[in-house]
């Protein structure tokens, strides 16, 4: 909003957003709360199911969440249900490309594929790729492989298409 309001050569019509791992969980609830706002949305290994992360990750990070929450997962599970991206996804409507890894050691790729899965349970169209054990884990798109070329490519490509720069 500030950006639109503030800086003459932001078009309006023209805002995309994007982010990787806790920025994908950011953007996703970006477009499901201000969908008029996006034109469209990429989210990389995004944290995606705050439920199902708390069962695989260690206590310290339960510890973080819960101090951004206030309780643990085990206390209020609906609360952190209510602040998961995969259980909004009927809501989406701005165009989306998913990117995920299978040898990713922060988000794993079932939470990842748990959103995919509820976007098309509720008949949403997106575009996802899941890259099967692409070097650098987690931050496999960061690093100067072909593969991570090869998804930034495609993240442009996505971009350009609604965004028309």
């Amino acid at each position: 909003d500030w950006a639109v309001a503030n800086l003459p050569r932001v078009d309006p019509k023209r805002v995309g957003i994007m982010g990787w791992s806790h920025g994908g969980y950011l953007t996703l609830l970006n477009i499901f709360r201000w969908p008029q706002d996006y034109v469209v949305a990429y989210a990389g290994c995004p944290v995606s199911d705050l439920v199902m992360r708390m069962g695989y990750k260690g206590q310290g990070y339960r510890d973080t969440f819960a101090g951004f929450i206030g309780k643990q997962a085990a206390d209020d599970p609906m609360e952190y249900r209510r602040r998961s991206p995969v259980f909004h996804a009927a809501e989406l409507k701005t165009p989306l490309l998913i990117h995920t890894n299978t040898n990713d050691e922060d988000v794993n790729v079932m939470e990842v594929q748990h959103l995919m899965d509820a976007f098309k349970a509720a008949g949403k169209t997106f575009e996802s790729k899941i890259y099967e054990s692409a070097p650098g884990g987690h931050t496999f798109n960061r690093i100067d492989t072909a593969l991570a070329r090869e998804s930034r490519q495609e993240i442009y490509a996505f971009l350009a298409k609604y965004l028309k720069p």
